[in-house]
């Protein structure tokens, strides 16, 4: 049976989702979501149902409107790891969504853990 591509990306981020929330030990969620043009980020407390803090390109004082590059998403890493560690959270689970860890995900990822997060 054919799926079509939005099908099997909700299936990818369920699956995901549904794995990391096992281990989660009530840390907080690491979100992402790109877009063509965009990418975000928030830090989503799951137990209260709240988001903790929040990073994007469309963020004003980041100057990165419009770019969805490597670069840009390291930026927006730092950022999310700067804002989370002025919100007291320090230890995350990553939840990439149906999105695969290569390119721009994986460079977000990589510069939160040099900002100091641990997933």
């Amino acid at each position: 049976m054919a799926n079509s591509k939005r099908e099997l990306f909700q299936k990818r981020r369920l699956r995901v989702r549904n794995k990391l929330r096992g281990l989660a030990n009530g840390r907080p969620r690491l979100s992402v979501h790109r877009s063509s043009k965009n990418i975000s980020v928030q830090l989503i407390d799951d137990v209260q149902g709240r988001t903790l803090a929040a990073a994007s390109t469309l963020d004003k004082d980041l100057g990165l409107k419009g770019k969805n590059n490597v670069e840009a998403a390291a930026k927006i890493g730092t950022a999310i790891a700067e804002r989370a560690k002025a919100a007291g959270v320090e230890e995350v689970y990553f939840d990439r969504g149906g999105f695969l860890f290569h390119g721009k995900v994986k460079a977000l990822a990589d510069a939160a853990r040099e900002g100091g997060l641990k997933f």
